[in-house]
C-alpha cells in the first residue's frame, strides 16, 4: 500500500507520498471521489522569476569635515565631482577628489616619506598629466629625514614638537632650535603598492597646487583631498556655509545607476553575476542588463516585515543601456530574472509525485497503478517528468 506522508522535496517544503519496492507497479487505489487529480501536460518551464527593487545611484556613504574649521563652499545636490576636481571648501581652502583605495592620514610635508598614501598621490597626479619622475623600485631602502611622518603618521624621535615661530625657533621659547640631529629612523623598505615622496613628485605636486587654484607649497595634508574609488555623485547637502566642519557635510554616490533587489539568502545562490535581467520601469519601458554583483553580507530582515521574515543579500544589476535611464533618478521596478528554459516537456504539479523507498519517485494514477518516472527542472511547482508510459493528458493523482 502506498502510504500518505508529508515530506520536503527539493526545499520545496511539498507533500508527497511514499511507496514501498513492491507498490512500483500498482498501490492501493483511492476512492476516485477521495483523490484530487491532474492531467500530465506538455508545456514550457522556466526558472525565470520576477522581484520589486529599486533604481538609484547604489550605496551611499556620509562625508565629515576635518576636526576645525568653517565651512565655505559647497557643491549643489546632483552634482557630479571627478578625479582633481574641488568637492568643497573648509576655511576657504579646497577638498580635492583624488582617485584610490587608501585615504590620505597624514601630512606628506617631507621627501622620503614611503607608503599607499603617497601612491595615490602619485599615479593621481600623473592621470592628470603630471610627469612625477621616476619611483624607487620595490625593496628600495628609504631613510627618513628627520622629523618625517613614519608610514604610520608617527613622527619621528627627532622631530621638534610645538608651533613654529615665524622668525625661526619655536613660540614661547624666545631661541631658535639648533640644528635638526641626524637621522635616527631605521630604514625603510619600499613594499609593493607604495611610492615615495621623490624631489620629483613634490615638483608636480606644486605645479597641480597652482594650477588648482591652491598654495604651491608641495606640502599636501589629510584634508585637502578626499579619495574615492572613482567619480562621485552630490546627494543630500547636510551642512551650509558658515557651519562647524566637523559635522556631516554631504552624502556621496556613484555615478552610475544600478538597480539593486533584496533576496532571501536561501535563494541567492540562484543568483550569479552576469546572468541576464530584463528591467521594468515605471513608464512602462523594459531595459536589459547583468546581474554585476551579489553581496557577501548577509542582512537581518527589515523589522516591519515581521519575526519570520528571512535575511536577506543584495543583489546588484548593471542596466546595458544607460540612456533608458536618463529622465529616471530613483523610482521602484520590476527585475524579471531570466534562467533555464524547456520547452515542450511533460509535466505535472510536484504534489504528483510518489517517493519510492528504494529511491526516486512515480506518479499515481486514479487506479492506483504506479509508473516510475525521472524528474527534470522544478519551476513554479511544476516539475518536469519523463517515462515509460507517460504521455499528454494521462490523469495522475496528485495532493496540491
Amino acid at each position: 500500500m502506498a502510504a500518505a506522508v508529508v515530506t520536503a522535496l527539493a526545499g520545496g517544503g511539498v507533500g508527497v507520498l511514499f511507496a514501498s519496492p513492491g507498490d512500483v507497479t500498482r498501490a492501493e487505489a483511492s476512492d476516485p471521489a477521495d483523490v484530487r487529480t491532474v492531467t500530465v501536460t506538455r508545456t514550457d518551464l522556466s526558472t525565470a522569476v520576477t522581484k520589486s527593487g529599486t533604481l538609484n545611484y547604489g550605496r551611499s556613504w556620509t562625508l565629515k569635515g576635518p576636526a576645525d574649521g568653517r565651512v565655505t563652499l559647497l557643491p549643489a545636490a546632483g552634482a557630479l565631482i571627478g578625479r582633481g576636481q574641488q568637492l568643497y571648501r573648509v576655511n576657504d581652502r579646497p577638498a580635492m577628489v583624488f582617485y584610490g583605495a587608501t585615504p590620505l592620514f597624514r601630512r606628506l610635508d617631507a621627501a622620503g616619506i614611503v607608503g599607499r598614501d603617497v601612491r595615490v598621490l602619485a599615479d593621481n597626479l600623473q592621470a592628470l598629466g603630471y610627469d612625477i619622475g621616476p619611483q624607487p623600485a620595490v625593496g628600495t631602502l628609504i631613510t627618513l629625514p628627520p622629523g618625517a611622518p613614519t608610514t604610520a603618521g608617527t613622527p619621528s624621535p627627532a622631530a621638534p614638537t610645538g608651533p613654529a615661530d615665524p622668525k625661526g625657533g619655536h613660540a614661547g621659547s624666545g631661541q631658535k632650535d639648533p640644528a635638526p640631529p641626524a637621522a635616527s629612523q631605521d630604514p625603510t623598505p619600499v613594499r609593493k603598492g607604495d611610492a615615495v615622496l621623490t624631489p620629483s613628485l613634490i615638483a608636480a605636486l606644486k605645479r597641480w597646487q597652482q594650477s588648482a587654484g591652491m598654495a604651491p607649497t608641495g606640502v599636501l595634508d589629510a584634508g585637502d583631498v578626499i579619495v574615492t574609488t572613482g567619480p562621485v555623485r552630490v546627494g543630500d547637502v547636510k551642512a551650509q556655509p558658515g557651519d562647524d566642519a566637523a559635522g556631516e557635510l554631504l552624502s556621496l554616490t556613484g555615478t552610475e545607476k544600478v538597480v539593486t533587489v533584496p533576496v532571501t539568502a536561501q535563494d541567492s545562490a540562484s543568483f550569479q553575476k552576469g546572468q541576464a535581467v530584463t528591467v521594468s520601469l515605471p513608464d512602462g519601458a523594459t531595459a536589459t542588463g547583468r546581474i554585476s554583483a551579489v553581496s557577501t553580507v548577509i542582512q537581518s530582515a527589515d523589522s516591519a516585515e515581521g519575526v519570520d521574515a528571512a535575511p536577506k543579500r543584495t543583489v546588484t544589476v548593471q542596466v546595458d543601456d544607460a540612456r533608458k535611464l536618463d529622465r529616471i533618478d530613483a523610482a521602484p521596478v520590476q527585475v524579471q530574472f531570466t534562467g533555464q528554459t524547456k520547452q515542450g516537456v511533460l509535466a505535472v504539479p510536484v504534489g504528483a509525485l510518489v517517493a519510492l523507498s528504494e529511491g526516486g519517485y512515480a506518479v499515481q494514477e486514479p487506479d492506483g497503478r504506479l509508473i516510475k518516472v525521472t524528474t527534470g527542472m522544478f519551476a513554479k511547482g511544476l516539475v518536469e517528468v519523463s517515462g515509460s508510459g507517460l504521455s499528454a493528458g494521462l490523469r495522475v493523482v496528485t495532493t496540491s
